[in-house]
């Protein structure tokens, strides 16, 4: 970890802050001291600031950075709940909170470690600091990931993310409640323009496509089953929030957090993909984890929408119900 305090003298009255740190920190690039900048690990007088913040003379810059990660991960023994294993692949049930491999600032304590003490022949499949791993999931995202054992279940389960083979179902609650029972979201999502740990839609990203359906409307909440067609960073939360129902909890794309979640409302409930040695079709099926599963009870605790109750078990009563008085 290295810190470093600086105060602007009159020779970089006005200039840039990244500017001033490129020439203060000549080891690190622009780029890298930006993504500093945007998480908070650079500050100006105690503050929060942007990299064209226009320093002043006298003012303290204050920088925190990150040890690299590791050339190669360390295997522990953290708890897994794995619901299927061969030799093979492993199919994992993440929980809430795990971040799913090393990266800066989180050396350890990751599935990755997890899986690596339990499988230590992994090492080096995939790469280094990912091993086994073939798709990813956020950290505050529980669910279904699987992680493959040998380089040829790694190379085999790859091509068929690349070719979107591989079915991958969510459940998320959203905010506000949706009017079409189905859709499909097709937009384009890269790079922030100006948050850069940040995703968005933007013109010029790349191709993104989210399929969904409602499966409850509730006063303030929809619960909505989702079929990713393709998987970019963030893409679920990302697409909702464009759609103005941001993602309940995520406090990164604007989900209130009013059914105390305490994370983003998100589970990766399905998934189906073919064996890469058997060619055998494998299909899982994670339960809701248990904060999710009380947010939605809260949320239906509020009431349904009066508009939109098609479909729910509440609707499908009042309508026998409508019938019975049409008889008599």
């Amino acid at each position: 970890m290295e810190h470093h305090v600086y105060f602007v003298d009159a020779l970089f009255q006005g200039r840039r802050l990244d500017a001033f740190l490129v020439s203060h920190l000549p080891a690190h690039s622009r780029s890298h001291l930006k993504g500093l900048i945007e998480t908070g690990l650079i500050t100006v007088d105690g503050a929060r600031a942007k990299p064209a913040l226009r320093v002043r003379r006298g003012q303290r810059i204050e920088i925190t950075i990150p040890p690299p990660p590791p050339a190669e991960i360390a295997p522990e023994a953290l708890p897994l709940d794995v619901i299927f294993e061969d030799d093979e692949l492993l199919v994992v049930n993440k929980p809430p909170g795990l971040v799913v491999h090393p990266g800066a600032g989180r050396p350890g304590g990751t599935l990755a470690n997890a899986v690596l003490a339990r499988v230590p022949q992994m090492a080096g499949v995939g790469s280094a600091l990912r091993p086994g791993i073939v798709h990813r999931l956020d950290k505050d995202t529980s669910g279904l990931l699987m992680v493959a054992k040998t380089p040829r279940a790694y190379r085999a389960l790859q091509s068929q993310v690349a070719a979107r083979t591989v079915s991958r179902t969510y459940l998320a609650l959203v905010d506000g409640v949706l009017a079409r029972d189905e859709g499909t979201i097709d937009a384009p999502i890269g790079r922030h323009p100006h948050h850069r740990t940040r995703m968005a839609v933007v013109p010029r990203g790349r191709a993104a496509v989210t399929r969904y359906r409602v499966r409850e409307r509730f006063a303030q909440h929809t619960l909505v089953e989702i079929q990713l067609v393709t998987g970019r960073t963030h893409q679920i939360r990302v697409h909702f929030a464009h759609l103005g129902y941001p993602v309940a909890g995520d406090p990164v794309y604007g989900g209130a957090d009013d059914l105390t979640i305490r994370r983003q409302a998100l589970h990766a409930s399905r998934l189906k993909f073919t064996h890469p040695t058997s060619g055998r079709v494998l299909e899982f099926e994670a339960p809701l984890p248990a904060d999710l599963s009380a947010g939605i009870a809260r949320a239906r605790a509020e009431g349904f929408s009066a508009s939109r109750r098609k479909g729910t078990p509440q609707h499908r009563v009042a309508q026998r119900d409508s019938r019975k008085r049409k008889l008599r």
